[in-house]
């Protein structure tokens, strides 16, 4: 089925539902998850393509958890960093096929995780108030040049949202909102470029069930978090991302 063995295609689903409890629990790095494992079995493209439809449908659960009114307000909030973002992705997305994955992996992947080990440490790295509007835009920029690349803008997100000290359901509720924005200018765009094609998208599609009984079940954590144990997991989740990352770069260099 979808041109997978059995073991293959259950594997594909077991990852899917474990990204999405994180997702639920955490807010992100369901693309990272997926992207990693299935991309040591699947081309980078198939991949790619297999993350897009349950990224989207997730994160527009989560942007939308607690109303309408929560959500807009928070495209108002962060509308500098979606621009960047949402303007970056279809300008990157044409490059996916001509820059070295592995040099995209590894700059993406050390700042991320010195970053998250410096936070975990007990150092903080807060954002002056008169500097946030360019932290905005910059990790806009930054988020949407890969993410048009490899489908994962998250982590230049999550570090301006730590680095502000934002409540957790507002990071929950602004995760889901950039996360679904960049994820439906992705489709439209991988749409234009081929790798969402009539091929592609019955498994992408497929991925969606597993993603939305995961993230059910990540909710019932998160509600459990306190705000210190959510910054905790996330700087945890962000160095494993970070060495993640790093790991995919070395391996394809």
């Amino acid at each position: 089925m979808f041109g997978l063995d059995p073991f293959h295609l259950w594997t594909a689903i077991a990852v899917t539902l474990f990204a999405g409890f994180v997702k639920g629990a955490i807010g992100f790095a369901m693309p990272i998850i997926m992207v990693s494992v299935l991309g040591s079995f699947l081309t980078a493209q198939q991949a790619l393509a297999a993350v897009i439809l349950p990224v989207l449908i997730t994160n527009i659960h989560q942007a939308l958890r607690h109303g309408w009114g929560p959500a807009w307000q928070a495209v108002v909030s962060y509308r500098w960093h979606i621009g960047a973002v949402l303007a970056m992705i279809p300008v990157s997305a044409g490059l996916a096929t001509l820059i070295p994955q592995w040099l995209m992996y590894g700059l993406l992947g050390l700042p991320i995780t010195l970053y998250a080990v410096w936070q975990l440490t007990g150092r903080s790295m807060v954002v002056p108030l008169h500097h946030r509007r360019r932290a905005e835009i910059v990790t806009g920029i930054i988020g949407g040049l890969y993410g048009g690349i490899s489908g994962i803008w998250g982590p230049p997100l999550i570090v301006f949202l730590l680095s502000t000290n934002v409540p957790k359901e507002e990071q929950m509720r602004v995760q889901g909102v950039v996360f679904f924005l960049g994820a439906a200018v992705l489709s439209v765009t991988h749409i234009q470029t081929g790798v969402l094609n009539a091929d592609s998208l019955p498994f992408s599609a497929l991925l969606v069930i597993p993603a939305i009984i995961g993230m059910a079940i990540g909710y019932l954590a998160h509600d459990r978090l306190d705000i210190a144990q959510f910054r905790r997991w996330t700087l945890i989740l962000l160095v494993l991302t970070g060495l993640n990352l790093l790991r995919r770069a070395l391996e394809l260099f």
